[in-house]
């Protein structure tokens, strides 16, 4: 296929897009279409689909699209290295390129993306990067779920409703996508149909992936599967519809009634830094009604899609392969930061992302990275207070979980679920093990340093109120 690109011309930088995949299926296949017909000179790109070990078949496509299509070419890694190390392979050699942007294999792009980010980091050479609007591949419909509440008391005193534990839109599950955006306790894990759940509270708001073209007269079938101490009374609106049900003490699916229309949710709008030392996405979950259509200097870049300089990577360094995945992106932004380094969120360069679509939001290799990379992170760049303060609230919050999940459950004589304080301990066990390279880095870091913390611990923000 000839791609749909601009003629040739020599005026316009030279751009390095590399799209990272593992495993993706279909996905990877997906996004470089996206790419045939970027408002973007063809002669001025080097596509780079980087295949990271993958096994299930889609580096076997690749590199047959590869031998009959000049668009892109494959570079292969025999091991999954994660997303730093993945990305590293086409970042560290940077000869005769002006600009690298990386891509997810789960996104695609506006025609006018890249040309977007270009002329903003064009405009401005202060600018290391630039950030599009990314939202969630899917258009979402709201839930709202109201029920009586009982505390379950010794040990444990929330106020409590029923048990979430399943979501199918059209007969498809749509449970690991769905968000809980108000009146929600968390996800906890437990057995069998309920393996993973969230309590709600007395109430709370769902929101659920539908199609991404889908409309209010479109929508397929909605179900939950809901459960509860005792039998109880629930209400549960879409749109203008109530659907009246009883929740048992047994996991059951129950039809819920819509006449929601759909509506885009943002997945990133640039980065933030959260106190406490968190990454965040930038107004993440939340509705896109134009509140994000400013462009504005953010702390930090999403690596999920991001337009960088090449001298920005030549000074700074590239992804630390010890993250892995996860917080390598907010790491090199905080690494640029604190050299003086600026990034800008670009808000008409548009990207859609099929969010967790290889690495599933909450599962235990999501928890084990986010939780112990974060700690790494503050090792290598906080204040050595902020990083003693946060160390210990971590070992505090395991200990809150394992009250709730171990010794509330033996107190009331039922059968405790030790995964989620093993995977805090694994995670924690993770950190100690790496805190010495960390340190090490540190030092480095610290001699490279010509802001001050006060000045990059400004940005932090609080933790975002609930919806």
């Amino acid at each position: 296929m000839t791609p749909d690109l601009q003629p040739r011309t020599d005026t316009r930088p030279r751009v390095r897009i590399i799209v990272l995949s593992y495993n993706g299926g279909d996905l990877p296949f997906t996004a470089l279409e996206s790419l045939r017909h970027l408002d973007y000179p063809s002669d001025r790109l080097d596509i780079v689909l980087l295949d990271n070990g993958s096994n299930d078949g889609s580096e076997v496509r690749l590199r047959e699209l590869e031998r009959a299509d000049p668009f892109f070419r494959v570079v292969r890694s025999e091991e999954n290295l994660g997303f730093a190390g993945g990305n590293n392979l086409s970042l560290r050699d940077l000869d005769g390129v002006d600009y690298v942007a990386l891509m997810n294999n789960d996104t695609t792009v506006d025609p006018r993306w890249l040309a977007e980010l270009v002329d903003a980091l064009e405009a401005s050479p202060a600018h290391a990067a630039a950030c599009p609007k990314m939202v969630l591949a899917p258009r979402f419909v709201e839930l709202r779920v109201v029920s009586p509440t009982f505390r379950p008391g010794r040990g444990d005193n929330r106020d409590l409703g029923v048990r979430v534990s399943g979501i199918e839109v059209g007969g498809e599950d749509r449970a690991q996508h769905t968000f809980f955006v108000k009146g929600s306790w968390g996800p906890e894990l437990g057995r069998g149909a309920e393996s993973q759940f969230e309590w709600t509270a007395a109430e709370a708001v769902l929101r659920v992936p539908v199609a991404t073209d889908a409309t209010a007269a479109t929508l397929p079938k909605l179900r939950v599967r809901l459960a509860a101490d005792e039998a109880k009374a629930v209400t549960i609106t879409s749109g203008t519809v109530a659907t009246e049900i009883t929740v048992s003490s047994e996991p059951r699916w129950y039809d819920i009634g819509t006449d929601a229309e759909p509506f885009d949710v943002i997945n990133n709008c640039g980065s933030c830094l959260v106190e406490g030392g968190f990454g965040a996405d930038r107004g993440f979950r939340r509705p896109d009604t134009g509140q994000y259509d400013e462009p504005v200097d953010v702390f930090a870049w999403c690596g999920g899609s991001v337009l960088m300089r090449r001298e920005y990577l030549e000074s700074v360094g590239v992804f630390d392969d010890a993250f892995f995945l996860y917080y390598e992106d907010t790491d090199l932004s905080w690494r640029g930061r604190a050299q003086g380094w600026a990034y800008c969120y670009v808000p008409t360069a548009g990207v859609r992302h099929v969010h967790s679509a290889t690495n599933v939001e909450g599962s235990a290799l999501f928890d084990h990275y986010t939780q112990r990379n974060r700690l790494l992170m503050l090792a290598k760049n906080a204040p050595l207070r902020m990083l003693l303060r946060e160390v210990w609230r971590y070992l505090l919050v395991s200990a809150s979980y394992a009250r709730r999940d171990v010794v509330a459950p033996v107190l009331n004589l039922h059968r405790p679920n030790t995964r989620l304080t093993y995977r805090r301990a694994r995670s924690f066990l993770g950190f100690l093990r790496w805190l010495p390279y960390c340190l090490r880095e540190r030092r480095v870091l610290r001699r490279k340093q010509v802001v001050a913390d006060a000045e990059l611990l400004a940005w932090a923000i609080p933790q975002p109120e609930p919806e």
